[in-house]
């Protein structure tokens, strides 16, 4: 197996993939209820510190290392769960809650379309984040429990996916499936 680790420095991909993997995670499993008492509010000191200040800071390396992407993705994301944190607490109407999510969805959608260079295992946590953040806007508009709990399914896997990013750049754990080159296996019949 290939072992196709992200482009940039190695620490700060793996530092900003393990605090998106492990804020993602608890958000995520907080929204579906799944663990009994568990909802996303218990995530909210792991989102502001973790998500927020951890993630912002690994963006603020990489942007200082010249990878323009990877740094405008972690700092990005991490500005975004630092607020949603400190405004946890906040009493905002459903629209509004929508609004906010919809635009961190907007922003999943920017860092997915703009993430063809980066490994297979980026784009599919940029993906799902951006899947499960619409998800969650189009239920908060809609006051539905049911897509609530889809979009944290979503969130959870798109953790699961950014925490073994970063812990196979430790591991030194493969992050590609052997492929196969174009054409080949391929017969023509005629």
């Amino acid at each position: 197996m290939d072992n196709d680790v992200a482009a940039g420095s190695t620490t700060t991909t793996t530092l900003g993939h393990l605090a998106l993997g492990l804020t993602l995670l608890a958000f995520g499993l907080g929204r579906t209820e799944v663990i009994d008492g568990v909802t996303a509010a218990d995530a909210v000191s792991l989102a502001t510190y973790v998500g927020g200040v951890a993630l912002f800071a690994a963006g603020l390396l990489a942007l200082r290392e010249r990878d323009a992407f990877t740094g405008t993705a972690f700092s990005g994301l991490g500005a975004l769960w630092f607020t949603w944190g400190v405004g946890a607490d906040a009493q905002l109407s459903d629209n509004a809650a929508g609004l906010f999510l919809l635009l961190f969805a907007l922003v999943a959608l920017s860092l997915t379309a703009g993430a063809p260079a980066a490994a297979p295992l980026t784009r599919g946590v940029y993906a799902l984040l951006f899947v499960a953040m619409l998800l969650l806007a189009v239920a908060a508009f809609g006051d539905s429990e049911g897509l609530a709990k889809t979009g944290g399914w979503f969130a959870a896997a798109g953790g699961l996916v950014a925490w073994y990013a970063g812990t196979a750049a430790l591991a030194h754990w493969p992050t590609a499936m052997p492929g196969r080159a174009a054409g080949r296996g391929v017969t023509a019949t005629g």
